[in-house]
């Protein structure tokens, strides 16, 4: 087994990602048969004194320890319904066939959840409830992710800071105090069990009567928007918590909310380099952790009329191959009308891992697209090694992030002391007074 709880070390990811609304998901029993036991090194004389890259790299090691529905598992990100990891909810026996959250974990072979308003009560009972998702992942640790943006979605808002939002950081001018946010955001994150924050917004917010960017982008000029990206992603990195740009290719000229309808993007090649992409090149040369996908059409960048969620040219041909970006590649969230107006849930979840998508958040129905990729790998739709890249780059996050071996334990005295500190309400009062 690869995971243990450990006394220190607070890292925990929630993962609410989407454009700003909320959402659901399912799920299907596996029935998956766990990998044989790598056979144990040879003590002959031929043996080799060295271990092979494989042994001594752990993330290697553990994908070598998971079967195919394990690794299909690792992709998926739902909602789960509860406030500890035993409670049980009808919701979630509905959509997944599980009662409680820990019993829904373990019956996908989950590596992530994400966190809603509707998990958060008290800080001892947030830090109690990662704790128990943490326990109930036995091949991986989980990354736990929440959409802490500040301002308008900040789903952990009842526990935490009440840090400006991006708009406000932006009219600031000033990078650094991007930077000290995020940091302070990471921090207070991180204290509850969260390790994946899906922010920052490296939208341009071109248009002003845009109904879903607005104000959580940090502005319509491109290259500020880009510094207040990089500083924000260096935040996170600095309090230990991964930082997840969004929404790719770039959602800020539209006037249409992807949550309940597709967005089309009309810009040019041309445009879009000069407008879009520089916050996402931002990011990436600041060590973003994961990219996000936009459900919105982008004729010049893919003709193919499919939102970029999932796009091969966009999501492999663009942020893979022209920007280099080889981290988590996040879809947005996947109960979204903006990416289901062309195909079914499970077909959905299969074409987004085609694309280049590694993260699948928040399926609509979870039972349908976790089978419907199990079945895409076992006919060689989805080829073993394409699966196996996606698990990779997770993988290579959690070690990174420093639980890939060892599951984070958060601390309740800890939370206490760090959440709404003076340090972080002075922080605010700063911001407030630069802006």
């Amino acid at each position: 087994m690869l995971r243990r709880i450990g006394t220190t070390g607070l890292l925990v990811i929630a993962l609410t990602a989407c454009a700003g609304g909320g959402g659901t998901a399912g799920a299907t029993p596996t029935g998956g048969k766990a990998a044989p036991p790598a056979p144990a090194a040879s003590t002959g004389a031929g043996a080799s004194a060295a271990a092979s890259p494989s042994q001594a790299d752990p993330v290697a090691r553990a994908l070598a320890r998971l079967s195919v529905e394990e690794k299909v598992g690792q992709l998926f990100m739902p909602v789960l319904y509860g406030t500890s990891a035993d409670s049980s909810s009808g919701e979630n026996q509905a959509r997944y066939g599980a009662q409680t959250p820990a019993k829904v974990i373990a019956r996908y072979h989950l590596g992530g959840v994400i966190l809603f308003p509707a998990n958060v009560k008290s800080v001892s009972q947030v830090v109690g409830l990662t704790n128990g998702l943490q326990r109930a992942a036995k091949e991986v640790p989980l990354l736990i992710a929440t959409d802490q943006e500040n301002g308008l979605v900040s789903r952990m808002s009842a526990l935490m800071t009440d840090f400006p939002g991006a708009s406000v950081i932006g009219a600031t001018g000033e990078p650094g105090l991007a930077r000290d946010v995020a940091k302070a955001t990471g921090q207070e994150l991180r204290a509850l069990g969260v390790n994946l924050d899906f922010a920052p917004v490296a939208d341009v917010n071109i248009d002003s009567r845009n109904p879903v960017i607005g104000q959580r982008a940090y502005g319509k000029d491109p290259q500020r928007v880009a510094k207040m990206v990089g500083a924000a992603v260096k935040g996170f990195a600095d309090a230990g918590v991964a930082a997840t740009a969004k929404h790719f290719p770039g959602h800020g000229d539209t006037r249409v909310d992807s949550h309940t309808g597709l967005p089309v993007i009309k810009h040019t090649k041309a445009e879009w380099e000069r407008v879009d992409a520089p916050p996402f090149k931002a990011a990436i040369a600041a060590g973003a952790d994961a990219v996000m996908s936009a459900h919105i059409v982008f004729p010049k960048l893919d003709p193919s009329g499919d939102p970029a969620t999932l796009s091969k040219p966009i999501l492999t041909g663009l942020l893979r191959q022209k920007l280099g970006f080889d981290g988590v590649i996040s879809t947005d969230a996947l109960n979204m009308a903006g990416v289901r107006q062309k195909y079914g849930d499970g077909e959905i979840a299969v074409r987004a891992v085609l694309a280049g998508a590694d993260l699948l958040l928040m399926p609509n129905d979870l039972p349908k697209a976790y089978q419907a990729v199990v079945s895409a790998v076992r006919s060689g739709r989805i080829s073993e090694q394409r699966l196996d890249q996606s698990v990779t780059r997770l993988l290579k996050l959690k070690q990174a992030k420093g639980f890939l071996a060892e599951a984070p334990a958060a601390s309740a005295a800890e939370a206490a002391r760090v959440l709404r500190s003076a340090e972080h309400r002075k922080l605010t009062a700063r911001v407030e007074s630069a802006g």
